[in-house]
Parts: structure tokens; sequence; C-alpha cells
């Protein structure tokens, strides 16, 4: 007999497209819920050797209707394997031998054989010992494995020795298919879900489908039937036999409380506020879905814990809220993995000395040159690919979740990394991907803002590990593009109070077209939409339709995948991949530059703004939102800031994806001050009428650092960085009186990472400051940002600073820029050896001039001024 052709057919030519066609030696496992599934790829794969007229061997041995019929163009074999494994495989050998090469082969479900033979090692055995033997002889074989029956001995045995793996789902939409493993061969969708179609199988391109029809697969690594003696799997075996306990002779809920509390310290939280939430609405089953879906032991981390819990409090106090959340397919990291590669690559004793502030930041350098070249042991590399498998082609990110992050007290807000893993290329290439990504965020844990924060709130020497949340991106394929329709953060109380009719206890959104980066960032002069959910259609920055085409979101974040990495691009560029009933959701007509354009240019263009006014007004979403932060800020008992993706799946409905929920550490009172005209007089430095975010207050400044506009924006980008430097050696220089009040002003945007934009700081740069104020002074279409939301935003509201703005061309703005740059400056007293600077940065302080500085500033207003006066006595 001769070798098939290099090229084979399943007898489907949708799924040839998706695999490239079989190859000979293929061993095709196709891992089913029931045998029908199964018998639905064998008969075309049937047809299809018949057509070519080549042998066809059916052994037939399980418990169930046959596969192959009985008839000339078949040969089949009836086998008896409960008479024992050497005489069953030596006679499927000598079948195998008489054929020779070239014939193919159906196999009975597998799984019937580890029942024959009391052993799913020897169903392990008999697979390793088969498949290269039907490889050597250019055969193709289908076999068939029953989903979540087989332990993990016998599937990771097949599935390493198979050529071909492919998954396959019946739901209410119809089969679909998934291949895990396909042997030498790629293509930029093969690791895709797929949908059989009639004569195709088409990717399914939308993460809520994906995740929904995914989620409910239980995964190998937490393996019941295993009789490992280790803790973790006792306690887990315990909690399994627990819940599968028959309801007639139920357990006492002592027992079952008692192993709740277990499971619960031993992998979700040892924090007894958080303990005392989780305990009240996580079940047995919420833990063990958790074990299910993790790698290795330790802690899940605050991020995961926040994210859990609050869909767990959802689905108890609002059923009907909950069913509206795209479904969550995610994987947990634990914290001991992490401890693990500290130890396997000697990063333990250098990380240990970082607990002494006077060598954390010196030392965190060879630390994370070291963190980032590390290796994880075989076993725990091993489940990252298994867990990529089960993920294919759709994107991830893998995020922090530390112990310490998104608890009370301390929010962690951007401190360290998350990455996105646009999961393109082979399996070994995305395996790689995945393990840089780790990489990245454990050393993270080395950056000096991290350790800084870590600091400042005298958390260095508590017990901060990192465990990992892994995440499928919420979005959808369009194109070579992927993103969600809508990501932003809510916060159940709203700081920024700028229209009367605005209830901070409604709580508001920040919104962004494409991936929440954007939304979370302060990156770029772009901007966001602000909703205050008690009056969703008010804008801060005015209703014309001008102001609000200057002031609309014109990036997109996304993921390019033929490119494998995250991009941005400009918002025009993916207007076509929108869909047409989602675009007028998210957008609006901005038909007074599309009427210019006509008078203008004689031409007829389409201009649509990122508004975001119809999903705003004609869905369900304000209240729904609005309802969701209420609902979680009763059940934590304190503010909350959450982030969230949204993709509709209507015309009018939508999935949102809760990504994160945390305690906002905002102090909700909002104490009175006399009025401006109750306060002594004096000359005005700066007013401004907003934007005002933080409580209001009348103080006396006693230092304020200025960096001047016209000079700071002649400077080069390095020079902008050495100012940024610069304004943190002043800041820290005043440590030893923390009961000095200072307040910064300058150009642009604080905090920005682009010197173009503002002053390049980071955030522990300027953490001593108790006002900050941006100008709107370092370009023309730049404006302050207000950051509502941001990573920099939660910084300012952590530690109770005062936000301004202040635009000097707008009617009643003012800020003396004369008095400013002509006030004697302590800056070389602070800093002798800035003299370079002095025409850049002023540090002017009230005492020096013989008067006072006093900030009078008024959140409910939106009103503050700058006097300089004589001091009141």
């Amino acid at each position: 007999m001769r070798p098939l052709n290099a090229l084979f057919s399943t007898g489907l030519p949708g799924l040839d497209a998706v695999l490239t066609g079989l190859r000979g030696g293929d061993n095709v496992v196709w891992e089913v819920d029931s045998v029908a599934d199964f018998a639905a790829f064998v008969d075309p794969f049937c047809a299809e050797v018949r057509r070519r007229a080549l042998p066809l061997v059916y052994f037939r041995f399980g418990d169930h209707p046959p596969l192959v019929p009985s008839t000339a163009a078949s040969r089949v074999h009836e086998l008896r394997p409960d008479e024992g494994f050497e005489g069953f495989i030596s006679e499927i050998f000598d079948i195998i031998e008489q054929e020779g090469a070239g014939a193919c082969y159906v196999f009975d479900c597998l799984t019937d054989l580890a029942v024959d033979w009391y052993s799913d090692r020897m169903l392990g055995n008999f697979f390793r010992l088969t498949c290269p033997y039907l490889y050597s002889y250019d055969t193709i074989a289908y076999f068939a494995l029953m989903r979540d029956v087989n332990a993990a001995v016998a599937t990771q045995a097949i599935h390493g020795t198979a050529q071909v793996v492919i998954d396959v789902f019946r739901r209410p939409g119809g089969l679909f298919v998934h291949p895990l493993k396909v042997y030498r061969r790629h293509s930029s969708t093969m690791y895709m879900l797929h949908a059989w179609e009639g004569q195709q199988f088409t990717p399914v391109t939308r993460s809520a489908v994906i995740s929904e029809i995914r989620a409910s697969l239980a995964q190998p690594w937490i393996d019941f039937d295993e009789r490992q003696r280790d803790v973790w799997r006792r306690a887990f075996r315990e909690a399994h036999e627990i819940t599968a306990q028959d309801p007639a002779t139920p357990v006492s809920v002592e027992r079952s409380q008692a192993l709740q509390q277990r499971l619960i310290r031993m992998m979700v939280t040892r924090d007894e506020r958080v303990f005392t939430l989780v305990a009240r609405y996580f079940t047995l089953p919420d833990l063990l879905s958790i074990g299910h879906r993790m790698i290795g032991t330790g802690l899940i981390g605050g991020k995961s814990v926040g994210m859990l819990l609050a869909r767990a409090i959802l689905r108890e106090r609002e059923p009907d809220l909950a069913a509206k959340l795209e479904v969550h397919d995610s994987f947990f990291i634990g914290s001991d993995v992490f401890y693990t590669y500290l130890v396997l690559n000697n990063c333990w004793w250098v990380r240990r000395r970082l607990k002494n502030p006077e060598f954390a930041l010196e030392g965190s350098i060879e630390a994370r040159q070291r963190m980032v070249a590390g290796v994880f042991p075989r076993d725990i590399t091993g489940q990252f690919a298994e867990m990529l498998e089960y993920f294919g082609q759709s994107p991830i990110i893998v995020r922090s979740s530390s112990l310490l992050e998104d608890a009370y007290g301390n929010a962690f807000s951007g401190k360290y990394e998350s990455v996105f893993c646009a999961n393109q290329g082979t399996p070994e290439q995305r395996l790689e991907d995945f393990v840089a990504a780790i990489r990245t965020i454990y050393a993270s844990t080395m950056d000096r803002e991290a350790l800084e924060y870590r600091i400042h709130w005298g958390l260095l020497e508590s017990d901060e590990q990192m465990a990992l949340l892994v995440q499928r991106v919420s979005g959808e394929v369009r194109g070579s593009l992927f993103y969600p329709e809508v990501a932003g953060v809510g916060f159940s109380f709203n700081p920024f109070v700028w229209h009367p009719d605005i209830d901070p206890r409604a709580g508001f959104l920040r919104l962004v077209f494409g991936l929440g980066t954007r939304a979370v960032d302060r990156l770029d002069d772009d901007h966001t939409r602000i909703v205050s959910l008690s009056a969703p259609a008010l804008r801060p920055e005015g209703s014309s339709v001008s102001l609000v085409a200057r002031q609309a979101q014109r990036k997109v974040d996304l993921l390019h995948l033929p490119l494998n990495q995250k991009l941005t691009l400009h918002f025009s560029e993916v207007i076509e991949d929108t869909l047409p009933t989602v675009l007028p959701m998210l957008a609006s007509r901005d038909r007074e530059a599309e009427a210019m354009a006509r008078e203008q240019r004689g031409v007829e263009t389409t201009r649509w703004v990122l508004t975001f006014d119809d999903l705003l007004a004609e869905t369900e979403f304000v209240s729904d939102m609005r309802r969701l932060l209420a609902t979680l800020e009763s059940a934590y008992e304190h503010a909350v800031d959450v982030e969230f993706t949204l993709n509709f799946v209507g015309p009018t409905e939508y999935r949102i994806n809760l990504l994160q929920c945390r305690p906002f550490q905002v102090r909700r009172s909002r104490p009175t001050i006399a009025p401006l005209d109750a306060a002594p007089a004096g000359e005005v430095v700066l007013r401004t009428h907003g934007p005002v975010i933080g409580h209001s207050r009348s103080d006396v400044i006693d230092e304020v650092v200025y960096v001047v506009p016209e000079t700071y924006s002649r400077l080069s980008w390095r020079d902008r960085h050495v100012v940024g430097k610069l304004v943190g050696r002043i800041v820290h220089a005043r440590r030893p009186n923390p009961a000095t009040t200072l307040m910064l002003v300058g150009p642009g945007r604080w905090g920005t990472s682009t010197p173009e934009l503002g002053v390049p700081v980071t955030f522990a740069d300027i953490d001593a400051a108790s006002v900050i104020c941006e100008c709107a002074l370092m370009h023309e279409g730049l404006v302050p940002d207000v950051s509502l939301g941001s990573h920099f935003f939660n910084d300012i509201v952590e530690l109770d600073m005062l936000y301004l703005a202040v635009h000097p061309e707008r009617d009643g703005d003012v800020l003396d820029r004369t008095f400013l740059a002509t006030a004697p400056s302590r800056l070389l007293e602070l800093c002798p050896d800035a003299a370079a600077w002095e025409g850049v940065v002023r540090v002017i302080a009230g005492a020096s001039t013989g008067e006072e500085l006093f900030l009078r500033a008024d959140a409910m207003s939106q009103e503050a001024t700058l006097l300089v006066r004589r001091p009141v006595l």
C-alpha cells in the first residue's frame, strides 16, 4: 500500500481550511461531551476515505452504538479490552501491520478503555504506544475522548502524543470546535473557537460568546482522582466531596463552614475585613471554581478577589443585573509561584534587603535585573502552556494582583504593571510572550514608584507577594484589529461636582472607545467622556458643539493581531471596522464640520465625534451602572471604583464585563468655607472657575512651586525631564516639615509621560504637595485634563490633594505671571546646585515677602482664588 498524499481531508472543506488539511501520520483526538458529537465528524471522514478508495479500518470495542457500519468499503474489527491490555494492543498492532502504510482508522471512544482496565494510567499508556505506531505507517486515525471524565494522567499523555487535538462543544447555537494542538501547522485563526455553520467553520470573534462557552470547562491541574497527599489537594478533594454529597445525606453546616473558611484563608484572603465579605458571598462551589482555574498555590491577590467578589455580590443582590455581565473565564497564578520564582532565581535575598528604606531604592535596580531574566519550574511552565491552549489565539491580559492591591486603605493604583498579550503566533511563541509578560509584572514590584508608595504608607515591611490575574481581553476581532466597543472606570462617589444638578452620591464614569488603557492612563493630549450618573447629559467642558468636538476622544488603543502588539490609532482609522448599528450609539455626526467642509472645500464628508450620547440616553446603561455601583458600595460599606468594558449584542442590548472592583479611597466629608468676601482682601494671583476637585478649603499656602511656562516651553525634552526631577527634589526637601502647605503651579499636565504636554514627574515626586494646579499654557489645543478616574486621579484622592486648572485666556480666570516671575524665590536655598534653572522653576514663600499666600477653594461652586495679602493677626 502506498502512503497517503501529504494533504488529506476531513471530508469537511471548512474544517480543512481551519486545520490547513490533515497530513499522513495524523492522530486526531476529538474531546466531546457525547459520542454523537464525535459521529458528526466521523461520517464525513469515512465518506472522504471511501471517495478516495482507501482502506478504512474500524476498531469496535466501546459501549456505545457503532460509529462505522460494516460494509464492503470498511473493515470492522470487534475487540475485547476486558480480556487484558496486552492482548488488546497486540491485536491492534497486528492489524496495523497487515494493513500497511496509508490506511485510515476510526477507534471507538477511548474513555471506555479506562473503564475496562480500571485505570486511566493504562489508557495513557495505550495511546503512547499506539499513536507513534500509527504515525510510522503514515496513517490517519480518529479517536474520541469524553470531556472531564478521565484523569489528567490520561489526558495529558494523549494530548502530548497526538498530532491534532480538537475540543468539540454543543451549545444552543450548534456545534463549535476549538483546535488545541495542530502539529507543525499554523494560521492566524487556527487556534480560535469556530462555529460550524453549514459548510463553513467560522471563527467566533466576540469575547462574550467565547467565554460563555469555555467558562464551564474544568482544568486538569486540580484532579480529585489523583491521590497526592499534599494539604492543598486534600482540602479541595474534601470540598468536592461535600458539594457532590447526596442531598438526602447532607453534610453538617459546621463542617461545611469550617472548610469554606479554611479555603478562603488558604487561597483568597487573610485580611479580616475582606474575609468577612468573602465568607458572606462566596459559596463552596465558587471556591472550587477558583481552584479549578488556578496555577500553583497561595493567594490569588487583591485584584482577583475584587473582581470575583463584585460578581458574587451582584449575583445575590441584583440577579437581573448579574445576567447582563459577560461571563468571566479568568485564570489565577498563585502568590506561591512568585515566591518560588524569587528563590529559584536568587532574588529572594536581594528583595529581603529592600525592607530597609535606606537600601530599598538603590537595591531595586539589581533585583529588577535578576527578575526580568529568571526562569520558572518545569511543572509551572507546563501549566502555563495548558492555559494558553485553553485560550487559543484569543487576546489575553496578564494583570498584577498583589496581596496589598485593591484593599481597604491602599489602592496601589497603577503602581504595578499589567501586560496585554495579543496572543498570536505559534504555541511556542505565545508561551514565550506570556512568560515575558509575567517577568515584567514581577519586576514591577521593584519599580521605584511602587517602592516609594510602600514607603509612604509604611508598607515596606508588609508581606507583599505578587499573584497574577489572567483575563480574556473583552472585545471583538474587527479585521486585523481587536478592541471592545466601550471601556471605562466607574466610581460610586463623585468628588467633581461641576454643576448644582450633580449628586456626588450617584457616582461618575470615565468612558473611552477601545481598550481601557486610555481611561486609566494619563498619556497624551487626548480626552475621555466624563459622565455624572445623576446628570449624564451635563459635560464639564460645556455643551457647545465646538467644545464637545474639541474635547472628544480622538485616539483609540487596540490590539493589532498581525503585528501581535498594542497600538494607538486615530478614531477615523477604525470607523470602517465599527458596525454601522453600533457607531451611532457611540458617536455623533459633527454637522458643523461637515457644513464647513462643504462650504469651504466643496467636499461632502461624514465626520463622527465620540460622544457616547445615544448609549447614555437610549439604553439602560446609566441606570445599570448607577445601580451596580450603589449595590457594591452598600456591600463593601465603602465607596468603590470599578473597571469595565461594554460590548453590544443587539441594537440596544449589551454585556458588561466587570474587570475589577476595589474600595475607593475618598473622604466624603465636604467642609463648608466662608464666602470669599468674608476673607481679608488681597491681590489676586490666581483665579479659576473650574475644574476644582477635592475638598473645599481655606488655607495659607506656605510655598508655591511655579514652573514658568514661557521658559519651560523653550526647553528640550531632555531638559524638561531634568526640571521634573528638580521639582521632585524641591518637594522632598521639605519633608522634615510636613506641616508646610505646598502648591504646585505649572503649564500643561502634571504627571504626564510626554514632556511636550506638561511637567514629566512621577506621582512619587510630588506626593507631598497639598495643591496641584495645571495651566492651559503649553500649546494651542492642549487643555488641562481633569483625569477623573485615572490612576493619577486616584493618587490625588488617596492623599486628599486639591486639584485645580486655570485657563488664563478664559473670561474670569486669572494668572498673575508677573508676580509669580518676580516674587523672591527660595530655589537656591533648597537646591544650591540649581542655579541654571532659576528662570524656569521658582519657589515662592509668602513669608519672604512679608505677606502671605492664601487659597480659598470651593468645590461646590467650582471656584478657587489664590491671594497675596497681609498676614491675619
